[in-house]
């Protein structure tokens, strides 16, 4: 691909970044510094603000570039800079972009401690409904790290739902199995129950990851926070070794991803 042909997939990229950020303001190095740093010294929804600036320094900077406008121009941790990004990205979304501003008096602490729960589940709370049984109000006049209990004991609370629920589909299935198995089957037959108890094991390492692997990191994660001890690598190891398992299993039977990745997926690391 040629020089000319790079610059004008660039300055298309930094045009509809800049849209999507800056109002549409073309790309200025200083003048975005200035603003972040501007707005980190205000409230959370001038952190989402903040957040959206450093996006813009990081589509239009090198990697190493953009550590050092983070950690020397602006006087900023580069895990937080990370966070910041990630909430900018998950508040400013479509489904929760008008509720920002309801959500954002709540703190940033709070915010980041929210980053996790669905985006329906936040903009319903924004409209008066609730995440992990708390209103808006409650949440206000939690701490920080009494919302963060809240969260994990309801996560803890649907893991173990879950499990639940597997262990009585497991049982029925098994009654279902044993009560076909007393007649002659068809290789139909034979196939449905096989699946049939397939799917089951599939289902529990799903609940398994969605519910005590993913409080497990998460509670790693909350850790690292509170000590400032930086665990990124070693949750992206812990993450980096199920995706290996998974497509161990794709080679072994010769099945591709049939789904499409998620956007954030697409956007690889924060920094």
């Amino acid at each position: 691909m040629s020089t000319k042909t790079d610059m004008a997939e660039f300055q298309a990229h930094s045009k509809a970044i800049s849209e999507l950020y800056l109002d549409g303001q073309p790309y200025d190095r200083q003048r975005v510094i200035n603003e972040a740093r501007f707005c980190l010294a205000q409230s959370a929804e001038a952190m989402l603000e903040a957040g959206k600036r450093l996006i813009v320094l990081k589509e239009h900077e090198g990697h190493g570039q953009l550590t050092r406008i983070v950690e020397e121009e602006l006087g900023m941790n580069a895990r937080v800079a990370r966070r910041m990004m990630v909430a900018a990205t998950r508040y400013l979304s479509p489904k929760l972009a008008s509720k920002s501003k309801a959500l954002a008096h709540l703190g940033k602490s709070k915010l980041y401690e929210l980053m996790m729960e669905d985006d329906d589940e936040l903009a319903a709370l924004a409209e008066g409904g609730t995440v992990a049984g708390l209103e808006l109000d409650d949440i206000d006049r939690m701490s920080a790290r009494e919302l963060r209990k809240a969260l994990r004991d309801a996560r803890a609370d649907d893991a173990a739902k879950d499990q639940v629920i597997a262990d009585k589909n497991k049982k029925l299935d098994e009654l279902a199995t044993k009560k076909k198995r007393l007649k002659p089957t068809t290789p139909d037959e034979d196939s449905k129950a096989i699946r049939l108890e397939a799917a089951d094991l599939c289902f529990q390492a799903e609940a398994l990851v969605r519910g005590q692997v993913r409080e497990a990191l998460i509670a790693v994660l909350a850790h690292g926070n509170d000590n400032n001890i930086d665990v990124d690598a070693w949750l992206a190891g812990q993450l980096d070794q199920l995706d290996q398992a998974l497509l161990e299993v794709r080679d072994a039977v010769g099945v591709h991803r049939s789904v499409e990745g998620a956007p954030w997926e697409q956007q690889g690391d924060a920094e």
